[in-house]
C-alpha cells in the first residue's frame, strides 16, 4: 500500500538508518575501522590512538610528570614510527587514552584505540575478539600478602579475602581454583593493580592476584617492600603478553608483527635490560628480573602464540 508516493517500506528502511547511526555513535571508529582497516583510520584522521596502563610498571605506568611510559610503550612508539613510514605521515598525531583491564578489549574493538600498550595476556579465549603481535613478556600468575600473615601456599587462602583486578585473566584463574579446590575464598574485584596492593596493604585483603611481573613493580615502589612477600605457588604456567590490535586486520598485522620482530631480534635485550636490569623513573627502582632463557628464545623467535607451552618456560 502507498501513500502521497510514501512506500510501507519507509519505516523500516528509516528504522536501519537510525539503528546503523546510533551504533556509530555509540562505538566510535567502528564503521570506519571494519570498513577499511587501522591504516586507513589513521591516515584519514590524521591520528593514532594508544591505549595505555596508569599503573602496570614496567609495562606502562604514568611518571611523576603524568606522562605514559614504559617496556610496552617503547615498543608501540616503535611501531607509530613504522605507520608514519607507511603511510608517508611523519607530522601523525598521537592520541593517548588510558585503559583498565575491564574496557581495554571493548574500546580496542570498536575503535576507540588502535593499539594497547600494556600488560596484556594473549590467550586463546581473547583472540576470539581481538588480535596480538609478537610475544614481548612471559609471566605466571602469583598472590603476595604479608609477611606477618604466613600465607605461602594457595590452600593457605582458604575462607579469606583476596583481590584480584577486575576484567583480567588473574581473577579467572582465582576463580577456577577456588571453585576447583572449595577453599571458600571472597574474591574482590578491584580498579586496578594499584588498588590491589593498597588492599593489602590496608588489611582489606588478605592477598592480591596478579602477574607476578606486576607485583614485583608495586611491591619495588610501595612505601615499605619488606611488608610484602610473595606465595609459593602459581595460578599458571608462564603465560605471553602482547600488544593487542584489532581482530580480522590482516594488513595492519603484518606491518605490527613485521616491526615487532625486527625489534624484538635486533634490539629486545637492550631494552629489556632497560626497563627490568636498571632503574627506572620516577622512584629509580630496579626489578632486577634477569632474562631467562624461554624469554630470551621469545625474543629471538618472534611469536603470537597464545600457548604457553610454546615457550618452553
Amino acid at each position: 500500500m502507498q501513500f502521497c508516493g510514501f512506500s510501507q517500506e519507509y519505516p523500516v528502511r528509516k528504522f536501519a538508518r537510525l539503528s546503523l547511526l546510533s551504533l556509530t555513535l555509540l562505538m566510535p571508529g567502528l564503521v570506519q575501522a571494519q570498513s577499511g582497516g587501522t591504516l586507513q583510520k589513521v591516515k584519514e584522521t590524521g591520528t593514532i590512538t594508544i591505549g595505555y596502563r596508569e599503573s602496570s610498571a614496567p609495562f606502562s605506568y604514568l611518571d611523576d610528570h603524568q606522562k605514559p611510559v614504559g617496556f610496552a610503550i617503547d615498543i608501540c612508539m616503535r611501531i607509530v614510527e613504522a605507520v608514519k613510514a607507511e603511510l608517508k605521515l611523519p607530522n601523525l598525531k598521537v592520541e593517548l587514552t588510558p585503559v583498565t583491564s575491564s574496557n581495554r578489549i571493548p574500546l580496542m574493538a570498536n575503535g576507540t584505540v588502535d593499539l594497547e600498550c600494556g600488560s596484556t595476556t594473549n590467550n586463546v579465549d581473547r583472540q576470539k575478539q581481538v588480535s596480538f603481535t609478537n610475544t614481548h613478556f612471559l609471566t605466571a600468575s602469583i598472590f603476595v600478602a604479608k609477611k606477618s600473615a604466613g600465607l605461602h601456599r594457595i590452600a593457605d587462602l582458604k575462607g579469606k579475602t583476596v583481590v584480584s583486578t577486575a576484567g583480567s585473566t588473574n581473577i579467572a584463574q582465582l576463580n577456577k581454583v577456588n571453585a576447583e579446590q572449595n577453599l571458600g575464598i571472597n574474591i574482590i574485584p578491584g580498579k586496578d593493580h594499584a588498588e590491589g596492593l593498597l588492599m593489602v596493604e590496608t588489611g582489606r585483603a588478605a592477598a592480591f592476584v596478579m602477574d607476578d611481573v606486576i607485583i614485583a613493580g608495586l611491591v619495588a615502589s610501595s612505601k615499605d617492600p619488606a611488608l610484602f612477600a610473595n606465595g609459593d605457588e602459581a595460578f599458571s604456567k608462564p603465560e605471553p603478553y602482547g600488544i593487542m590490535l584489532r581482530k580480522d586486520d590482516p594488513t595492519f598485522k603484518a606491518l605490527v608483527d613485521a616491526t615487532t620482530a625486527k625489534l624484538y631480534k635486533a634490539e629486545g635485550e637492550t631494552l629489556y635490560t632497560k626497563w627490568f636490569m636498571k632503574p627506572i623513573p620516577p622512584k629509580g627502582i630496579n626489578m632486577n628480573l634477569p632474562l631467562t632463557p624461554a624469554m630470551k628464545k621469545a625474543l629471538q623467535t618472534p611469536s603470537d602464540n597464545p600457548d604457553p607451552a610454546s615457550y618452553g618456560g
